[in-house]
């Protein structure tokens, strides 16, 4: 039977396998960080930057207890990727050069260590994120975006300021659990992915989900997807794969556009 024209069809022959098929952990290490510098770039052009604050990481392939992130006090939207920095998870640089952010550490170790499924994860201090975030409420399954988040997102509502204590990086970790989001109350969103691509594109399309509920609530009483609907719609908008192949446009795009970037 024919797929209609506007379907998706993703069909692996291996359920939600990814599409990270390289052997050498140095093609691996590669795409991961020429990634890592795209998508920063694309949160500088998305306006997701706020002075110095926000950082995107990627776990090493090999070194799978360092993750690779962008150096506090570079714009998103100059990044590239000569300047990322290896960190291990006690917080030493160990390759590159550039001052190491903090909160990033803090939080971005907790979320690795705790959480090795995950291989990347993206903060930023986005404006509608930030906004969304002070109603200490979590996403409704209002459109069809905002379903890749349908019970699978969490509420985290301890905001005690800066995160620079491992506690509070822990905690983060703990409220994420298996889920691909959080919403950190009075702060903003953090996502995480299986792979650079897909912990990017959630951020993205969380933050615009955020957008789209406070639009809606303002103008008037929302009617929210209903559940076994929701449900069935995260299962195409919200898988692994969806997130990778939901990316790979956007990387297109800015690499094609600023291939300096890959530098």
């Amino acid at each position: 039977m024919s797929q209609p024209a506007n379907a998706i069809v993703m069909n692996t022959g291996a359920g939600d396998a990814l599409p990270e098929t390289a052997q050498d952990p140095a093609l691996i290490r590669q795409d991961r960080k020429n990634k890592l510098a795209a998508a920063l770039r694309l949160f500088g052009r998305f306006g997701f930057d706020e002075g110095v604050a926000g950082h995107i990481t990627v776990r090493d392939p090999e070194r799978t207890d360092h993750f690779w992130v962008n150096p506090m006090g570079r714009s998103f939207k100059q990044m590239t990727v000569s300047d990322l920095l290896l960190v291990s998870h006690t917080g030493e640089v160990v390759q590159g050069e550039g001052l190491l952010n903090g909160a990033a550490f803090t939080i971005h170790s907790q979320i690795h260590m705790a959480l090795p499924a995950v291989n990347a994860a993206a903060h930023a201090h986005s404006v509608y994120g930030k906004a969304f975030s002070a109603l200490g409420q979590e996403l409704l399954p209002l459109t069809q975006d905002a379903c890749a988040f349908y019970q699978d997102h969490a509420l985290f509502e301890e905001f005690t300021g800066v995160v620079l204590d491992d506690d509070e990086g822990r905690r983060i970790a703990a409220a994420l659990g298996a889920r691909k989001a959080a919403i950190l109350q009075n702060h903003g969103l953090i996502t995480v992915g299986e792979t650079i691509d897909a912990a990017a594109w959630w951020y993205i399309t969380l933050e615009r989900s955020c957008q789209a509920q406070l639009l809606a609530q303002a103008a008037g009483s929302v009617r929210a997807i209903p559940h076994e609907v929701a449900l069935q719609t995260r299962e195409t908008v919200g898988s692994p794969l969806a997130g990778w192949f939901s990316f790979q446009p956007l990387y297109d795009v800015i690499t094609a556009e600023q291939p300096e970037l890959l530098d």
